[in-house]
């Protein structure tokens, strides 16, 4: 069974693999919609504002998705028994205490940011500490401190900004090329038939970025449960959590796609289809999944 820091080499290694992957893919969109629209001021613009990009969400990825989603941070003198809680839990996890920062949203959820555990970072919403017991909570922040001892929170974060550049990519230039029309060189068959299959790669870009974005978040989600389990020894406490989250009827106001993956649970609410397809593009495990292998933990 994986422990809190089990994973540290490899998400941080994989951390580095996908800022190059994103920068690549950024770069070849560039080059690609370059060469349709007869103008390669867009790969160049490519290359700068990938590499821009990439060095901005690496330092200041954790402020993006806080300032996205209105949270703001609070002191010990704010909510004393929370600061305690989750001081005695980084203890616990032998972390620094990270930073602690509330949502006023009725929605009970949380979710951890930060490019390194000194740089930790836990938002929780007013709805989790209105409506969870303490225990239920406790699982909830060790849940998201795993993430924290993962690196799961730099990998998150850098992904989420980086999916959005290749979709601005995207956008951005069919914008210029819808003003400027076809280049000279499309005007045959040939030409035609290079300007499809370029398209279709352009257009499947933004939606591979996607899926890759989605695949990490639900596999980090199962990953930092049983971490977060395992710190607690208690799993009970976090199933019970994640049953009252997921049957809150709140909405999450503030949340946004690019962000929803981050929380400990989707906050978009209503039924969701569990067909293969609409699975692929699901933020989070299924609950009742994630409530199953929490209870096939052996805790000794």
């Amino acid at each position: 069974m994986a422990t809190l820091y089990t994973n540290i080499e490899s998400n941080i290694r994989k951390t580095w693999f996908y800022m190059t992957f994103f920068m690549i893919l950024v770069i070849f969109v560039g080059w690609l919609l370059s060469y349709l629209l007869d103008s390669y001021f867009i790969l160049y613009f490519a290359v700068i504002y990938s590499i821009l990009v990439s060095f901005i969400s690496y330092w200041y990825s954790d402020k993006i998705v806080l300032s996205m989603n209105g949270a703001r941070l609070i002191e010990k003198k704010d909510n004393p028994e929370l600061y305690r809680l989750v001081e005695n839990l980084c203890i616990t996890a032998g972390l620094p205490l990270v930073k602690i920062y509330i949502i006023d949203e009725a929605q009970p959820n949380a979710f951890a940011t930060g490019r390194d555990p000194k740089h930790g970072v836990i938002a929780v919403t007013q709805g989790l500490l209105d409506n969870l017991d303490r225990v239920e909570l406790e699982g909830v922040i060790a849940h998201e401190l795993s993430h924290i001892g993962n690196r799961d929170a730099l990998l998150q974060t850098v992904v989420v900004v980086l999916t959005g550049i290749v979709v601005t990519m995207v956008d951005f230039s069919f914008r210029i090329g819808l003003k400027r029309g076809f280049s000279s060189r499309n005007d045959n068959k040939a030409g035609w038939i290079i300007f499809l299959v370029s398209l279709i790669i352009a257009a499947l870009a933004p939606l591979f970025a996607t899926l890759v974005k989605l695949a990490i978040s639900r596999k980090r989600e199962f990953l930092a449960d049983a971490s977060g389990a395992l710190l607690t020894r208690y799993p009970e406490g976090l199933i019970r959590a994640l049953e009252k989250i997921s049957n809150d009827p709140n909405n999450l106001r503030v949340v946004r796609n690019s962000t929803a993956h981050l929380y400990i649970s989707s906050p978009f609410k209503g039924k969701q289809s569990q067909s293969w397809f609409a699975r692929l593009f699901m933020t989070h495990p299924p609950i009742e999944e994630r409530i199953k292998a929490l209870r096939g933990m052996e805790i000794k």
